[in-house]
């Protein structure tokens, strides 16, 4: 296939962006998208060009670094799907491909599609870890948990921290992911002690990130490449509810 990519390139944060148009040929329906760029990257590289800064790692949809905003669509056209996963197939020959990073406040382009996230790290930082000492570990099924429960835990604890859901809210809220990380550890029993200061902080560390507010659009399920459901929201909002009405000491 032939194409052409229309790439936003900004040399930092207080730069001046644009859209910056390019031709690809011979792009096979096989390869993924991040290897178009590279391919563009080796030959913008050969003729002594810059080439084009994006984030990128595992390549296999695991870890979450790598995330644009293709067509308008964080992560592309192709359902629960992050870019490195996305290939080529899904697009036509001819096709104008518009590139463009995360875009949102708390989320400062450091060059042309890497922005900084470190927002989505503070949140994690204010509570979501277990820090309760629970000895070594225990057995295998020594704790029950009810499998609802579990499922749900294990649901939520699949966000990568990829951002896409903040790319995609019109508020620029980080809510699905703040929730997704309340809930995988709030559903559990090792999670308990700290469930009520967990939510309380975290939420409190969003809103200090300038991440926006949720109002439930639902944008942000619709791009999650693990698919996570908007009723995380709804739960973290539950506990949220629940920690604010209790005394201060007895939320830890």
């Amino acid at each position: 296939m032939n194409l052409t990519l229309r790439i936003w390139r900004q040399n930092g944060p207080d730069a001046k962006g644009r859209l910056v148009a390019y031709r690809v040929t011979d792009v096979s329906p096989d390869m993924s998208f991040l290897e178009v760029l590279d391919m563009l990257n080796e030959r913008l590289t050969m003729e002594g060009a810059e080439p084009v800064a994006f984030d990128h790692d595992c390549r296999e949809g695991i870890c979450g670094a790598c995330g644009v905003v293709i067509n308008g669509v964080a992560h592309g056209p192709e359902k629960a799907t992050t870019t490195c996963q996305l290939h080529m197939r899904h697009f036509r020959d001819g096709d104008t491909i518009d590139v463009e990073p995360w875009r949102a406040r708390a989320f400062p382009v450091v060059k042309d599609l890497v922005v900084d996230r470190g927002a989505l790290d503070r949140v994690i930082e204010a509570g979501g870890y277990v820090s309760a000492p629970t000895g070594s570990a225990p057995d295998a099924h020594a704790l029950p948990v009810p499998k609802a429960d579990a499922d749900a835990a294990f649901e939520a604890a699949t966000c990568i921290g990829c951002g896409a859901c903040v790319a995609a809210c019109p508020n620029g809220s980080a809510m699905l992911f703040t929730a997704a990380k309340v809930t995988h550890l709030g559903r559990l029993p090792q999670g308990q002690p700290e469930r009520q200061s967990r939510v309380l902080d975290m939420v409190a560390a969003h809103d200090d990130a300038g991440f926006g507010g949720c109002t439930n659009t639902g944008e942000c399920t619709a791009v999650c490449p693990k698919g996570i459901p908007l009723e995380t929201i709804g739960q973290l909002n539950r506990d949220y509810l629940q920690a604010s009405r209790r005394p201060a000491r007895s939320r830890s």
